[in-house]
């Protein structure tokens, strides 16, 4: 390893050591904050950068009176959920692509039938980096190039990402039962790690649009999105979530905000964990979402929904720009379309930015 990224890491692991975002740590990880666009190149340390992220929720306090439906399961079903239904060994102990193995040659080729008009909608937010370095290189004659470096994290909740296997865990560890502290150390992961979607997430993808059907703009946090209603917005849209498919669940994250909502790392409106049930009984690939983990949670869970990727196997697409596609998906007058997910052959990478695309 070069000197220079030897130091690097080094850095990172010091700065993690003094901060909440330890990554040895066996009860959490970062779900991120936001971070502004608008700073001068050079003036956050990638250790400025990790320290801005939190990793832990909030102490969770009582049960939110939203969360009294009588339809809300015991402590011990959400357990159980979690438990007895994991997929660790369903594709073999040593397996590191998850839920994705239900994406065979011949769903993707079903997937790619499904496009019709040739309308392409990105699911990507701007990524604009927290460093952006510039160097132009000038040719004889006039001529020149210019070159660019990008630093930044991209887990958290401003760029879109895919989390792999081994992004996040709880006391019985990350995916497979694996030990982080063993598994994932300053110079990256073993196991579980993003290469291992280096073929590409293409599958058909369903969005469940819950504002259109609520008859509201956003979710608001009084009313996080439920299992059962994920069901019944399908039936009303005319859509079967299949084994395999991407579901992607647009909340109004963007829409909340415009209206002066504050959707960060504290309480926030997004998904119950009753959600985790419906994506472990429909055998669902991959997860997108705008709006996240609903909190507090009244189980008071760290990862309410995300523990879907660490239990399920469930690639997770954080932070996705949903409202364009909702919008087509009005348009187009259905709900279901190709969606291709490309994250970056990062080696020993727990996660990548990207760009998802839905195809009619």
């Amino acid at each position: 390893m070069a000197p220079s990224r030897r130091r690097f890491l080094t850095t990172l692991s010091s700065a993690a050591a003094g901060s909440a975002a330890v990554i040895s740590s066996r009860t959490s990880a970062s779900l991120g904050s936001t971070m502004s666009p608008s700073r001068t190149p050079g003036s956050v340390s990638p250790a400025a950068l990790l320290e801005r992220h939190p990793s832990a929720p909030p102490s969770v306090g009582t049960v939110a009176a939203a969360q009294t439906d009588p339809r809300m399961p015991s402590a011990a079903e959400v357990e159980s959920w979690y438990t007895d239904r994991r997929n660790w060994g369903r594709w073999g102990d040593d397996d590191e692509k998850g839920a994705i193995n239900l994406i065979t040659p011949q769903k993707s080729a079903a997937a790619a039938a499904l496009v019709r008009s040739g309308r392409k909608v990105s699911a990507s937010r701007v990524f604009e980096p927290e460093q952006h370095f510039m160097r132009k290189s000038p040719r004889e004659g006039g001529a020149g190039a210019v070159v660019d470096y990008y630093g930044f994290i991209y887990h958290g909740q401003t760029i879109t990402h895919v989390d792999a296997l081994c992004h996040m865990w709880d006391a019985d560890g990350m995916w497979q039962g694996r030990d982080p502290d063993v598994e994932i150390t300053t110079q990256g992961a073993s196991f579980g790690t993003i290469d291992a979607w280096s073929e590409g997430i293409i599958t058909k993808g369903v969005l469940i649009d819950v504002p259109r059907h609520r008859g509201e703009p956003f979710v608001t946090p009084d009313r996080p999105v439920h299992g059962w209603e994920i069901e019944e917005i399908a039936s009303a849209q005319g859509v079967t979530v299949e084994p395999g498919d991407a579901l992607l669940i647009y909340s109004g994250k963007d829409a909340f905000v415009r209206e002066g909502g504050d959707y960060a790392g504290g309480d926030r409106p997004g998904l119950s964990v009753t959600c985790a049930k419906f994506i472990r009984d429909h055998d669902v690939s991959l997860l997108g979402w705008d709006m996240m983990d609903a909190r507090p949670d009244p189980y008071g869970l760290a990862f309410p929904v995300h523990g879907v990727l660490f239990n399920y196997g469930v690639a997770l697409l954080d932070n996705a720009l949903l409202e364009p596609l909702a919008e087509a998906c009005a348009d187009e007058g259905r709900h279901e379309f190709m969606f291709m997910v490309l994250p970056l052959n990062v080696a020993r990478g727990t996660g990548s930015p990207a760009n998802p695309i839905a195809m009619f």
